[in-house]
C-alpha cells in the first residue's frame, strides 16, 4: 500500500455525490411515495435486503415459497439484528421495533400492498421471468418492480410485464444489509420518476447508490471479469496463485481473487460428479477442497482461518497447465498486478463508451464501495489517470491484451478520464 495519491479523498467525496444526480432527470421529479417494500425470497440476500428497510422505519412483507424457508430467513434476520444490539451498534428497542415492521408470510397476493417489491430469488433468467409474470398481476398500478440481479437483462424481465417502464435492476452486494454499494439498473423502458425514486430511498437506507445500464454484469461485475481470465491464465503460465493474491493485497485490496473464491466457495456452481472433470474449479470440488468451508480450497486454513498455500493444489494447477501445453515460467508481482489491474481500466473505457456508466467517477464509486478497491488510489479510474493513461496502454500491449478505443484516444491526446 502507497501514499494517497494527491486529490484521492477529495476525488472521492465528490465522486460519491454525483453519483446520486441522473444527467437526464430534473432535481425537481416528483418522487413516488413509499411506504411498504415487498421483498420475494428470505435467503441470505432477500433477508439482508429487507433489513436495510425495517432499520430505516419502512414496513416490509417478505414472501417466501414454505413456511420452513421463511421461518430461517425471519430467524436469520432477527438473530443479524441481537448480534447488532450485543455489538453496541444498535439499541434493542430499535431492534426489536424493526423486526415488528416485518410481515413474513407465504401469500404471494400479500404484494398488492407494497409500493416497491424486490426480487431476490435464484439467479436464474427463466425463474426470474415466471416470477415477474406472477407480479406484474398482482402488484399495484403505480408500484416499482426491481430485481436484485448480478448479470441479467433488465430489459428481458421488463418484456414479461406490461409495465416496462416501473421495472429496474436494485443490485445489492453481500452481506446486504451491510454494504454500501447499490447498482440501480436502469431499463429501456425505465420511467425517470420510478428511477429518481429509487435513488432518493437508497439514500434513506443507507446506500450509496450508482446508476448503470443494461449489459452483462452490469459496472462492477462486468469489470471483475477480465481481472478474473488474467487471474487463471496467470496461474497457468507459472505464477503462483498465492502470489496472484499477494500482488492485489500489497496493492491495498481486502483479499486477492483466490481468497474471494475460497471465502465464496469454490463448489457455488459446481456440477457435483467428481468423476467429471473438466475446469481447475471441478478438481478441486472433486477432492473435497470447496473453500473455507471445508477448512481447504486454494489454501488450506486453521481454526482461526488463517491461510497457508497448499502444495496438493500447487500440483492440480501443474497438471491442468500441462495438459494444455502451457509452458511455465517465473511471473513477477509486477507483470502481476499489471494484467490484473489493466484489462479493468480497459473495460471501464468500454462502460463509458456504451453510455452504461454516466461518469467515470460512478465506476470509482463502485469498485471503492462494492468490491474493496483500496482507497489511496481513488478509484481505478482516478488511479489510471494518475500513472497515465499512456502507461495503460503500453502495458495491456505489452501483453498482448486488447485496448478499448476510447483508452486509446484519450492516452494519445494525453487526457484523463476525470
Amino acid at each position: 500500500m502507497s501514499d494517497p495519491i494527491p486529490g484521492a479523498k477529495e476525488h472521492i467525496d465528490a465522486a460519491r455525490k454525483l453519483a446520486a444526480t441522473i444527467d437526464d432527470i430534473p432535481a425537481d421529479t416528483a418522487l413516488l411515495p413509499i411506504n411498504r417494500v415487498g421483498v420475494i425470497g428470505a435467503g441470505t440476500m432477500g433477508g439482508g435486503i429487507t433489513m436495510n428497510f425495517l432499520t430505516a422505519g419502512i414496513p416490509v412483507t417478505i414472501v417466501e415459497m414454505t413456511q420452513e424457508a421463511l421461518d430461517r430467513g425471519v430467524a436469520t434476520m432477527a438473530r443479524n439484528y441481537e448480534n447488532t444490539v450485543k455489538r453496541g451498534k444498535m439499541d434493542a428497542a430499535d431492534a426489536q421495533a424493526a423486526m415488528a415492521r416485518l410481515t413474513p408470510t407465504l401469500d404471494f397476493g400479500a404484494l398488492a400492498e407494497a409500493d416497491l417489491v424486490i426480487e431476490a430469488v435464484y439467479e436464474s433468467m427463466d425463474v426470474k421471468k415466471d416470477v415477474f409474470g406472477r407480479l406484474d398481476k398482482v402488484a399495484k398500478p403505480g408500484a416499482i418492480l426491481a430485481s436484485n440481479t448480478s448479470y441479467l437483462d433488465i430489459d428481458e424481465i421488463a418484456s414479461v410485464t406490461s409495465r416496462p417502464e416501473a421495472v429496474m435492476g436494485m443490485h445489492f452486494f453481500s452481506p446486504a444489509n451491510v454494504m454500501k454499494l447499490l447498482e440501480v439498473v436502469r431499463g429501456k423502458a425505465t420511467g425517470k420518476a420510478q428511477l429518481a425514486t429509487v435513488m432518493a430511498l437508497s439514500v434513506k437506507i443507507g446506500k450509496v447508490p450508482v446508476v448503470s445500464g443494461v449489459c452483462h454484469g452490469f459496472i462492477g461485475n462486468r469489470m471483475l471479469s477480465p481481472r478474473q481470465a488474467q487471474a487463471q491464465a496467470l496461474i497457468m503460465e507459472g505464477a503462483n496463485y498465492w502470489d496472484v493474491d499477494e500482488a492485489l493485497l500489497e496493492f491495498g485490496f481486502p483479499m486477492g481473487p483466490w481468497q474471494m473464491a475460497d471465502l465464496a466457495g469454490v463448489d457455488i456452481g459446481w456440477h457435483r460428479d467428481p468423476s467429471r472433470i473438466e475446469t481447475l474449479r471441478d478438481a478441486l470440488c472433486a477432492v473435497g477442497r470447496w473453500g473455507q468451508k471445508t477448512k481447504k480450497g486454494f489454501y488450506d486454513y486453521d481454526d482461526n482461518r488463517q491461510r497457508t498455500p497448499s502444495d496438493e493444489v500447487k500440483a492440480i494447477i501443474a497438471d491442468f497447465a500441462k495438459k494444455a501445453g502451457k509452458p511455465q515460467r517465473e511471473i513477477g508481482k509486477d507483470e502481476i498486478r499489471e494484467r490484473l489491474l489493466y484489462p479493468m481500466i480497459s473495460e471501464g473505457a468500454l462502460i463509458l463508451e456504451e453510455g452504461i456508466s454516466q461518469r467515470a467517477s460512478d465506476i470509482d464509486t463502485v469498485w471503492l464501495n462494492g468490491y474493496g478497491w483500496p482507497a489511496w488510489t481513488g478509484g481505478p479510474m482516478f488511479w489510471a489517470d494518475h500513472i497515465g493513461l499512456d502507461t495503460v496502454v503500453a502495458g495491456l500491449k505489452k501483453h498482448g491484451l486488447p485496448v478499448a478505443p476510447l483508452l486509446e484516444r484519450k492516452a494519445a491526446a494525453g487526457e484523463t478520464f476525470n
